[in-house]
């Protein structure tokens, strides 16, 4: 009697994708998780002494140099072209005052917050560029390169890499000024 052998159901090429898909993903969820536990867990005291060696604080108060060439200032903020820029007009607007990131603000900052987006769209103007057609926001907690607030302003926005096309769009890691603006206004004092 002759026995039939076995057979073993062997995975589709498409199940196994599947499956280092997830992988993936939940690796990627993991690394999430981590960087928002980290950032969160950065104590006061350790958050006070980085405002203290901000190099942004540095350049809006002209402290060390060599600074950026500040395109405009007030007594509120400062605008400079970005050191490592996006496109070819890629400018920031930061406070004097240090604040780590959107998140440190409330319904208090809204003035400021406004001021820095006009003062940035009048600059923009000046520059023979139409604001409406520029990237003009922040990016949020743990996403953002530098603890100190600052706004970009991109244009345009054809010249950027893939890359910077998917960080500075509209997101839960960028925020539109106008879109953080109505956040600020809705948030506790």
């Amino acid at each position: 009697m002759k026995r039939k052998a076995k057979t073993v159901p062997i995975q589709s090429n498409s199940r196994m994708k599947r499956k280092a898909k997830m992988y993936i993903a939940g690796l990627a969820g993991l690394g999430f998780i981590v960087l928002v536990s980290i950032y969160k867990c950065t104590s006061g005291e350790a958050r006070l002494a980085e405002s203290e060696q901000c190099f942004f604080c540095d350049f809006a108060h002209r402290r060390q140099g060599p600074p950026p060439i500040l395109e405009v200032e007030t007594d509120e903020y400062v605008i400079f072209k970005d050191k490592y820029p996006a496109a070819r007009h890629h400018y920031l607007a930061i406070p004097k005052e240090h604040f780590d990131s959107l998140k440190a603000l409330n319904k208090s900052h809204v003035g400021l917050v406004r001021r820095m987006e006009q003062g940035m769209m009048e600059f923009l103007r000046s520059q023979n560029v139409d604001p409406k057609e520029a990237i003009v926001g922040f990016h949020l907690p743990p996403f953002i390169s530098v603890r100190h607030l600052h706004l970009h302003g991109i244009f345009p926005p054809a010249d950027m890499s893939f890359g910077n096309k998917i960080s500075f769009m509209p997101s839960f890691w960028f925020k539109k000024s106008n879109d953080a603006i109505r956040d600020l206004e809705d948030r506790e004092l």
